[in-house]
C-alpha cells in the first residue's frame, strides 16, 4: 500500500496498544487503520481466529505472539493476555493486539482495554467487521432485508464456562426477533434449537451455519431448526463458525456471489423454491 494512505492516519507509538479487529477472515477486509499497524507493530499478539494471511502484512521483523483461545483446548488465561498486553506496552514496544472480527464484539476487546486502563497504558480501539456480518455476506446472506425483517439479535452460543448461558432470554429472543445470528453455538446447537422451538420458532425455519467464513475453506450448511443437530453431526463441520436462523437464509441462492464467481448459477426472486434445502457448499 502506498504511504499516501497512510499519510493521515495515527501512529502505533512505543509503549501503547492497538487493540485491532482484523474481520472475518479474508485480509481485504481489514481497514487501514489495521494495515497500518501491522505495518508498524514491534509485536502483534493474535488470536486464533486471525487469518494466517492478515499476519503476512506484519512488517518484516515484527514478533508474532499466539494468544488463541479456542473451546476445548488448552488456551492461554484471560487475564494473562490482558496482563502481557500491559507488559510489553511498559517495556516499550509497539503493540498490536489482533483480533479476528471485531474486538467489542464477542471478542474480549473490553476486558483487555479495561486492563490497559488499569494499568495507565495508553490505547486505541481499531473495529473490524464482525464475523455476524461480514461472515454472512461471504456466504451470501443478509443479516437484515426489508422485505424479511426489521430487526436482529446477536448472541454468543456459550458463556465463560464453555455451557450456553442462563442469562440469555430465549423465549423473548424466539418470540421478538425475526433473524438470529449466533457466535460460538455450533457445539451446543441441539439444546439451542429446543430452545427456540420451545419459544415457538417452527421446527422448519432455515438455518445455515457459515463455517471458516471469509477464507478459502468456507463451507455453508444450510438445514432447517428441527434438522440442524443431526445434519451438523452428519456433516463433519467443525468450529469456527456463525449460525444465523430466519427466512434471510431463504435469500442465499439469489445472492450467495461467492458462489457465482466459481459457477453457481444465482436464482432471480421468483424462481426461489419456498424452503431451503440441505446441503453443504463452498
Amino acid at each position: 500500500m502506498n504511504d499516501t494512505a497512510f499519510s493521515t492516519l495515527p501512529a502505533l507509538e512505543p509503549g501503547s496498544v492497538w487493540l485491532v479487529g482484523a474481520g472475518p477472515g479474508d485480509p481485504g477486509l481489514l481497514t487501514l487503520l489495521a494495515a497500518k499497524g501491522l505495518a508498524e507493530a514491534d509485536i502483534i499478539v493474535h488470536d486464533a481466529l486471525v487469518n494466517e494471511d492478515c499476519l503476512k502484512l506484519a512488517r518484516p521483523g515484527a514478533v508474532l505472539e499466539y494468544a488463541g483461545k479456542r473451546g476445548g483446548k488448552p488456551s492461554a488465561k484471560q487475564r494473562d493476555i490482558s496482563l502481557r498486553l500491559v507488559e510489553l506496552a511498559r517495556a516499550g514496544k509497539r503493540v498490536l493486539r489482533l483480533k479476528g472480527g471485531d474486538p467489542f464484539v464477542f471478542g474480549r476487546g473490553g476486558e483487555e482495554a479495561l486492563m490497559l486502563v488499569e494499568h495507565g497504558i495508553s490505547f486505541r480501539i481499531v473495529p473490524g467487521i464482525t464475523a455476524g456480518i461480514g461472515g454472512l455476506a461471504y456466504a451470501g446472506i443478509p443479516v437484515t432485508h426489508r422485505d424479511v425483517n426489521h430487526a436482529v439479535t446477536f448472541l454468543t452460543g456459550h458463556d465463560s464456562s464453555g455451557v450456553v448461558p442462563d442469562a440469555i432470554n430465549w423465549d423473548a429472543i424466539g418470540r421478538g426477533s425475526p433473524v438470529i445470528v449466533m457466535y460460538m453455538a455450533m457445539k451446543h446447537i441441539a439444546q439451542i434449537s429446543a430452545n427456540l422451538i420451545a419459544a415457538g420458532r417452527s421446527a422448519d425455519e432455515a438455518v445455515a451455519f457459515v463455517c471458516n467464513a471469509a477464507t478459502p475453506s468456507q463451507q455453508v450448511l444450510e438445514t432447517t431448526l428441527g434438522r440442524a443437530p443431526a445434519d451438523v453431526e452428519a456433516s463433519g463441520l467443525e468450529p469456527p463458525a456463525i449460525v444465523v436462523v430466519g427466512e434471510v437464509v431463504k435469500l442465499r441462492p439469489s445472492l450467495d456471489w461467492l458462489g457465482a464467481l466459481s459457477g453457481r448459477k444465482l436464482q432471480p426472486a421468483a424462481e426461489r423454491p419456498g424452503k431451503g434445502g440441505h446441503k453443504v457448499s463452498a
